[in-house]
């Protein structure tokens, strides 16, 4: 095991200093990846799901500032994880990393093509990159240490992840209607702290805002616009409502539907119809060596 980074929690920026770092004599080894038909290498199938995805996960310009501020002056970037090259910048020299056949063939033609990899193995050498990420994707993986370790063995300067903290994710409204969902992701996304002990150096782990039209259809991107959420195409973009049965979608459906007809949903969750932005479990994770 390594040793957990000693965090100060603060709610907006909380920083962390490391004091693993892998050794220099480590060879890397071939692992053992799961893949699908249409090589998803971790617990989603995007051959099955993935084809309604560009239309509810566009890029939020907002949220785009955050990463291009974790990223810097980096000029070459490596994306793991890639998927349609959201948040990707054509003012960088951008190297992209997607395992899915079906989200690398959505990725528009202004972007360069995916390589076929994994994030557990990527096919660079030492310090190729001035800086990498992975966004909503690092909880996917299947062994997100060993995916952070190569982003770092490949990377000269920060390596940004954008996820959720799983302490977190519970917090959102949705839990009350379909708790069977965001204790998924609970148990999907890795803790915070894991995170930058796999990477070690120093880090900061920082909240990012949600703004009330967020174009990057995640859940909690519609903490005001509930009835988002009732169309199943929304809910499909986002991963962890396939991992629940359609009881659990129709009891969801059911029962947002009543409050919101009856005025209990308003009642209690109102407030935030015109609340500018949401400050949930979004975050970006950042480390430098």
């Amino acid at each position: 095991m390594y040793p957990h980074a000693p965090l100060h929690l603060d709610r907006h920026n909380r920083q962390c200093a490391g004091p693993f770092t892998a050794p220099a004599h480590e060879a890397r080894q071939d692992r053992m990846t799961t893949r699908t038909q249409d090589g998803s290498a971790g617990d989603v199938d995007y051959g099955a799901i993935g084809s309604g995805c560009s239309s509810f996960r566009r890029p939020d310009e907002r949220i785009a500032r955050f990463i291009a501020q974790a990223l810097g002056d980096s000029r070459t970037v490596l994306n793991v994880g890639a998927g349609t090259g959201s948040y990707e910048s054509t003012g960088r020299t951008v190297t992209a990393i997607e395992p899915s056949e079906s989200l690398r063939a959505q990725r528009p033609a202004r972007l360069a093509r995916a390589i076929d990899a994994v994030a557990e193995d990527l096919p660079f050498a030492d310090g190729e990159f001035d800086a990498a990420m992975t966004l909503f994707s690092v909880h996917q993986w299947s062994d997100a240490r060993a995916g952070l370790r190569e982003m770092r063995r490949v990377t000269r300067g920060p390596v940004v992840i954008l996820t959720c903290d799983p302490t977190l994710v519970r917090d959102f409204w949705l839990y009350r209607y379909a708790p069977e969902v965001l204790d998924t992701e609970a148990r999907r996304y890795p803790p915070v702290e894991q995170l930058t002990a796999a990477l070690g150096g120093t880090g900061t782990i920082q909240t990012v805002p949600i703004p009330l039209d967020c174009t990057d259809g995640f859940n909690e991107a519609y903490y005001g616009r509930p009835e988002m959420l009732l169309d199943s195409a929304a809910r499909q973009a986002c991963s962890a409502w396939s991992f629940v049965d359609d009881r659990v979608r129709e009891h969801f459906d059911e029962t947002l539907r009543h409050d919101l007809n009856s005025g209990a949903w308003n009642a209690e969750f109102g407030h935030l119809r015109g609340q500018p932005t949401y400050e949930g479990s979004l975050v970006i994770v950042r480390a430098t060596p």
